[in-house]
C-alpha cells in the first residue's frame, strides 16, 4: 500500500490527510516499534468480548456498504445494552471499555465524589431483587464474555501523540498514568479496526482498502480521537467509486463534534454526488422520493438544480415532507428548522408566495418571516440584490442566488389604481442572449393579471428571408376569457 501511495500523483494530498493529526507531535515511521518491548513503556492487554449469536453471526462478513451498514446498527443496539460497569477490577490495572461515556474532563476522574458514585451504582446493581432482573443479568453476561485476549507492547509518547484520548489517559493523573498495564475492553467486531488504528498510528500506513473495512476503521479512529487516521480513512474512501447507498452512508456517520472536520471533505464529496446524480428532480421522482432528510438537504442545497421554477422546489419539498413526517407536528419542524432555509423563496412568484402563508404545513410565525423576507428582496434595487447575492455566495445560505431554472424568475411590480395593471422585467444579460444562437430559446415564469396567465420569452430566428439569424422578443398569453388588455411593450 505504501509503495502504490509513492508511485501516485496524489500522494501529497494523501500525505496530507494521514499526517497533521490534532495535537500530533511528529509523522515520523515508527513502524518498527510497534508491539516490540524494546521501545516500549506500557503493555496493552485488549480485551475482545462476544456478543449473542443471534445478533452477529460467526462467518458473517460484511462484503458491501449495505452489509455494512446493516451490522452497524446492529452492533448500535448491542452496544446500548452491554454492561458498561465492570466490577472485578484487579488493583494493578483498570479495564476501559470503550462504550463508556468520553472522559473530556481529565480533572473529573479524579474526584472522590464520582469514585463514590461509581461504588454507589454498582452497590445499586447488586441490590434488589434478582431473580427479577436474571433473563436480563444472563443475557448481559452472554454480552461480556471474553473470547480472547490480545496483549501488545506500546509506547505512551508515541499514542499520546496521535490521539487526545491517550494523552489524556496517560497524563492526566489517572491510575493508568502510573501503572505500566492497561486494559482495553471492546467488541469483537472492533478488533480487526483497532489493531489496524494502532499500526497506522505507529507507521501512518494501511493494509485495508475495501469500503465497509475503511469504515469500521473509521469509526474505531473516531472514537479514540485520531484525526490523522479519519482524515486518511476519508480520503480513501473519496477515491473509491461513489453510489447513492455509500453517500447517504457517508452523511450518516456519527462523527464526534470534535472529529466531524475530519470526514469533512468526505461529506462534501457525498454531498456534490447526490446533488448532480439528482439535479433533474424529475427523472427519478420515486428514488428522490424515498430519500432521507440528509439527502434530500444535499440536493436542495445545489445551484444546479434543473427544475422549472422555485415554485417547483416548493412542491416538491411540500409532497416529500407529507410522505416523510405523516403527524403535522413532525412536518412543521422538519419544515422550519431544517428544509425552509434551502428553498429560495425570494425567487419564487408572489402568487406562491401567498400561498405560503395560508400553508398548514408551515408554522405562521416562520411562514411570515420566509415571505417577508422575499417581498423585501423583491423589492431592493438591482444593485442591492446583487450585493445581498454577492454575500451569501462564500456561504452554504444561498437563499438570494438564483438556480439555473427552466423558466427564469420576472420583476413584477402590480397596480390596482388607477386601473389594474403590472410592470414586468425580464433580464437577460448580453452572454446569455449569444448563447441562444442559432436556435435557442428563454422562457419566463408565469405572471397573472385579470385571471390572465403571461409569460415572456426569447429567441434565436431566421428572418423572413431565411437571410440572417435575429434576436426575438415575445409576449406570450393564455386564450381564456374575454377581458381586454393593453400592452406596452
Amino acid at each position: 500500500m505504501k509503495d502504490q501511495l509513492n508511485s501516485d500523483p496524489t500522494t501529497d494530498m494523501g500525505s496530507r490527510f494521514r499526517h497533521g493529526a490534532s495535537g500530533s507531535g511528529s509523522d515520523g515511521d515508527f513502524g518498527f516499534a510497534f508491539n516490540d518491548s524494546n521501545f516500549s513503556d506500557r503493555l496493552l492487554r485488549i480485551e475482545i468480548m462476544g456478543v449473542p449469536s443471534e445478533c452477529h453471526p460467526n462467518g458473517e462478513d460484511c462484503t458491501g456498504i449495505s452489509d455494512w451498514d446493516h451490522h452497524r446498527k446492529r452492533r448500535r443496539e448491542d452496544i446500548k445494552k452491554e454492561i458498561v460497569l465492570d466490577l472485578s477490577l484487579c488493583p494493578e490495572e483498570q479495564i476501559l471499555n470503550d462504550n463508556q461515556p468520553d472522559m473530556d474532563d481529565g480533572a473529573g476522574c479524579e474526584n472522590q465524589d464520582a469514585e463514590a458514585e461509581a461504588v454507589a451504582m454498582a452497590e445499586e446493581i447488586h441490590s434488589g431483587d434478582e431473580d427479577e432482573n436474571r433473563n436480563e443479568s444472563s443475557w448481559s453476561m452472554d454480552c461480556s464474555t471474553v473470547l480472547r485476549v490480545q496483549t501488545l507492547h506500546i509506547s505512551s509518547p508515541i499514542l499520546a501523540a496521535k490521539s487526545p484520548f491517550f494523552y489524556k489517559l496517560f497524563s492526566n493523573g489517572m491510575r493508568e498514568s502510573e501503572q505500566r498495564h492497561v486494559t482495553l475492553r471492546i467488541n469483537a467486531s472492533e478488533e480487526d479496526a483497532l489493531l489496524e488504528l494502532l499500526n497506522f498510528m505507529y507507521s501512518n500506513t494501511l493494509s485495508v482498502t475495501t469500503a465497509p473495512a475503511l469504515l469500521d476503521l473509521l469509526m474505531a479512529a473516531d472514537k479514540f480521537e485520531v484525526a490523522s487516521c479519519m482524515r486518511y480513512c476519508s480520503w480513501l474512501l473519496h477515491n473509491l467509486p461513489m453510489t447513492p447507498e455509500s453517500a447517504l452512508l457517508y452523511l450518516d456517520l456519527p462523527s464526534s463534534v470534535l472529529m466531524g472536520e475530519a470526514v469533512q471533505p468526505l461529506t462534501d464529496a457525498a454531498k456534490q454526488y447526490l446533488a448532480a446524480r439528482y439535479k433533474d428532480v424529475t427523472k427519478f421522482q420515486e428514488e428522490v422520493m424515498a430519500l432521507p432528510l440528509a439527502g434530500i438537504q444535499a440536493i436542495l442545497a445545489s445551484d444546479d438544480l434543473q427544475i422549472a421554477s422555485e415554485d417547483a422546489v416548493y412542491d416538491f419539498v411540500l409532497k416529500w415532507a407529507r410522505a416523510q413526517y405523516p403527524k403535522l407536528e413532525d412536518r412543521r419542524e422538519v419544515l422550519g428548522s431544517h428544509l425552509a432555509q434551502y428553498i429560495r423563496f425570494p425567487y419564487m412568484t408572489c402568487r406562491k408566495l401567498k400561498k405560503v402563508l395560508t400553508c398548514n404545513d408551515f408554522d405562521q410565525d416562520v411562514a411570515s418571516k420566509l415571505v417577508l423576507e422575499a417581498l423585501f428582496y423583491k423589492a431592493d434595487a438591482p444593485y442591492r440584490q446583487r450585493s445581498l447575492a454577492a454575500e451569501e455566495s462564500a456561504t452554504s445560505n444561498r437563499r438570494f442566488i438564483e438556480r439555473a431554472y427552466k423558466y427564469r424568475p420576472v420583476k413584477v411590480v402590480e397596480f390596482e389604481l388607477p386601473r389594474q395593471q403590472c410592470v414586468v422585467y425580464l433580464d437577460l444579460k448580453r452572454e446569455e442572449c449569444v448563447n441562444l444562437f442559432p436556435s435557442g430559446r428563454v422562457y419566463s415564469q408565469a405572471f397573472h393579471l385579470g385571471g390572465q396567465g403571461f409569460f415572456l420569452s426569447a429567441h434565436c430566428n431566421m428572418d423572413q428571408q431565411s437571410s440572417f439569424h435575429c434576436l426575438g422578443l415575445f409576449l406570450g398569453m393564455q386564450e381564456k376569457g374575454s377581458a381586454s388588455f393593453a400592452v406596452d411593450y
